[in-house]
């Protein structure tokens, strides 16, 4: 490490009725990784949003190379050297590479009537050779994988001549191998003097490629350590003050012998071929499977958001059509969607809102006039059991953090009551914290007597939950596993088996 790029000191920054940092500091020097790491909701975000001009700070001063700047847009960020990477990635995926990283700032050719394209090609191909980037930049990035359009994402920071370089779960759609590839750039950059700070709730990463560690809770800084002097669970109890929820591995045996779902010989197209399988009462039923496998496909048909070509589905033993999502919730089926924000939740509206919508025929009066004091009690009742962090009912899903919006989703299927809940990825970007208290409550609703399906891309995860286990490869379920035979060794190799 080198000398001190960015010194945040004394941060503050309020919203209506939230103070979001309180007093707040972070520090990053040249040829650094620094992580930044908390809860969703500790502030993290809202701390990189101030570095780069998003968000203004009301409080504190910040110091670039020794000296006190001001940051008052993105744009000044970004001529200061200071970049940031979203998790959720901002290329345009009918351009070229070549295109997206110089968007807006395109050599022209005389008179500046036409782009010109050879030059913009030249200049990418140099930085891509600075990386050691295997990428051509005239491919459209829709050609591209997660992995490499997250290296194009890097290539358009470092265009900007960035010295300071902000990554936001940059691993969160990456297999092992390009999660590989990414930390070589990452190394690369950093024996370049590049300081970088990287948030992610992946503990295991953070002893892999950091330096330090910043800790935040609750909008306030607890503590920075070195990574190689500091355990793992040591970070664990800084970034969330209390005890962490530890679930058993399930026992085999432990839910009843009721069948209240079967699927049976079900067929979509490629996608799924001969989809068999059930569900008992009081179990967790994991599926695993590679990226790709099917899981998810298997769900959306269950619950009838995709349409699927033969087969039968049968609920607590009676066969039933299921062709659009409300069958499904009619048949007591709830779905908890991977993509939350895109079919789980109306971010635009309240949280008592987003609560009471699969159930407003419970809330309607007979004249259609809304019981509002009833959907008042029912949200605030929820909002208390899973211990949902906003200011109140009324406050906008949109402001909540990943694992705050995540028990809404879970809260709307409870307060509709369905029996059968299927668990799409359901701690994907939330911190180890909001984590802990899902599996809690996934516990105690199997104990209630509810049904769970739960998809994860976890190995750990699953063979933490689930009382069985099916994996998948390329549309086939391909192996069944108790609890007790259960193993990673075990899941991966029936993920990579073709039948």
């Amino acid at each position: 490490m080198s000398e001190t790029l960015v010194l945040m000191e004394g941060i503050d920054k309020y919203f209506p009725g939230v103070h979001a940092l309180d007093q707040c500091r972070f520090e990053l020097a040249g040829g650094e990784v620094h992580a930044l790491v908390g809860e969703n909701g500790a502030g993290k975000s809202t701390l990189m949003k101030v570095l780069t001009g998003v968000y203004q700070k009301d409080g504190g001063r910040i110091l670039y190379k020794g000296a006190e700047v001001e940051i008052p847009h993105t744009r000044a960020a970004q001529k200061l050297g200071i970049s940031i990477i979203h998790q959720e990635l901002n290329l345009m995926p009918d351009l070229t590479i070549a295109q997206n990283i110089y968007i807006g700032r395109e050599p022209r050719h005389a008179f500046k009537l036409f782009l010109d394209e050879k030059t913009l090609n030249k200049k990418v191909q140099l930085l891509f050779d600075r990386m050691n980037l295997q990428l051509d930049p005239r491919m459209l990035v829709s050609e591209l994988t997660v992995a490499k359009q997250q290296m194009v994402e890097i290539a358009k920071a470092l265009s900007f001549n960035s010295e300071v370089l902000i990554m936001d779960e940059p691993t969160a759609a990456l297999t092992d191998a390009e999660i590989d590839e990414l930390f070589r750039i990452i190394q690369q950059l950093r024996e370049n003097g590049v300081g970088i700070v990287y948030i992610s709730h992946r503990m295991e990463e953070l002893k892999r490629i950091t330096d330090r560690i910043t800790v935040m809770r609750d909008g306030c800084y607890i503590d920075t350590v070195k990574t190689a002097e500091t355990s793992i669970d040591q970070i664990i109890s800084m970034m969330v003050g209390r005890e962490i929820y530890n679930a058993s591995k399930p026992a085999t045996d432990k839910a009843g012998n009721e069948k209240v779902l079967e699927v049976q010989h079900l067929n979509q197209g490629s996608t799924l071929k001969d989809i068999s399988f059930y569900l008992k009462k009081g179990e967790i039923l994991g599926f695993a499977g590679l990226m790709g496998a099917g899981r998810t496909e298997v769900a959306r048909a269950v619950f009838g958001a995709d349409p699927y070509d033969s087969g039968e589905i049968q609920v607590f033993g009676k066969k039933v059509r299921i062709s659009q999502p409300h069958d499904a919730v009619k048949h007591g089926i709830g779905y908890l969607s991977e993509d939350r924000k895109r079919f789980g939740l109306m971010v635009d509206m309240d949280v008592k809102t987003n609560i009471a919508i699969s159930s407003y025929r419970k809330f309607r009066r007979r004249s259609g006039w809304m019981k509002d004091s009833s959907i008042q009690r029912s949200a605030e009742h929820f909002v208390e059991a899973l211990k949902v962090r906003t200011p109140s009912i009324d406050q906008f899903v949109k402001y909540l953090s990943g694992g705050n919006q995540q028990k809404v989703v879970i809260s709307k299927w409870l307060v509709r009551d369905c029996d059968i809940l299927i668990f799409d990825e359901p701690t994907r970007g939330i911190d180890v914290g909001a984590k802990s208290e899902i599996y809690k409550l996934l516990d105690e609703l199997a104990a209630q007597g509810k049904s769970i399906i739960m998809i994860s891309s976890e190995l750990p995860e699953i063979l933490r939950m689930s009382h069985r286990i099916l994996v998948m490869c390329e549309g086939r379920i391909t192996g069944e596993l108790s609890s007790k035979e259960a193993t990673q060794e075990a899941i991966m190799k029936y993920a990579t088996i073709r039948k």
